[in-house]
């Protein structure tokens, strides 16, 4: 029995991050074994791509959701990372921290 195809377009916008990524993994999987047509490659290629772009994205709105606004000397706002081992909230340092 030939391998499923699959087209990945409504199943890929319908997984969540883990599983678009384990979905990843088994796309290169079945791609680096060789045994699939040359349809089904060109499939699976496409599809690996797909999940790749949104991937890519969910990462890249994710990390815009860490930042935060620091309110500088003179007033000016700036966006900087947030650091993991970022003072305690209660300490000089982040009292120039905007509450948002």
């Amino acid at each position: 029995m030939p391998p499923k195809k699959t087209t990945g377009t409504s199943d890929a916008a319908a997984m969540n991050f883990e599983d678009s990524m384990k979905r990843l993994e088994t796309i290169v999987e079945d791609l680096e074994g060789g045994a699939l047509s040359l349809e089904d490659s060109i499939a699976r290629y496409e599809e690996g791509i797909k999940l790749s772009r949104r991937l890519t994205q969910t990462l890249g709105e994710a990390e815009k959701r860490i930042e935060r606004l620091v309110e500088r000397e003179g007033g000016d706002v700036e966006v900087e990372p947030i650091e993991l081992d970022a003072p305690d909230p209660g300490s000089a340092a982040s009292q120039d921290e905007l509450p948002f």
